[in-house]
């Protein structure tokens, strides 16, 4: 996997768009579901705290916790050269799935 075929493979979600975050490129649907390095070599993704080990636990080498308060809340980088492309795909739509907007709460009601 390289960062091309990392960029297509999140485009390919629906709804999915790609912008500048800082040094990155951060792809979105209601939020940021996942974002690029820079030099390519790596990503983020947002997966729960439980996904993060158990893909940590499959490919230790490839799913790794981002060391800081943002892999508490399920941040994991993935060594893009290392990992299998059925694998991270699983891992994109997760994290993608968890990007949608909340259900709207407020229809219906007065304010």
């Amino acid at each position: 996997m390289n960062s091309a075929e990392f960029r297509k493979l999140a485009l390919s979600l629906a709804g999915t768009t790609a912008a500048p975050h800082f040094d990155r490129t951060a792809f979105k649907l209601h939020r940021t579901f996942a974002t690029l390095a820079g030099d390519g070599a790596s990503a983020n993704i947002l997966l729960t705290p439980d996904e993060q080990e158990h893909y940590a636990s499959l490919a230790p080498g490839v799913f790794r916790r981002v060391p800081n308060k943002w892999g508490d809340q399920g941040w994991t980088t993935v060594s893009l050269a290392e990992v299998d492309a059925g694998l991270l795909l699983t891992a994109l739509e997760s994290a993608w799935r968890a990007a949608h907007p909340p259900a709207k709460r407020r229809a219906g009601r007065a304010r």
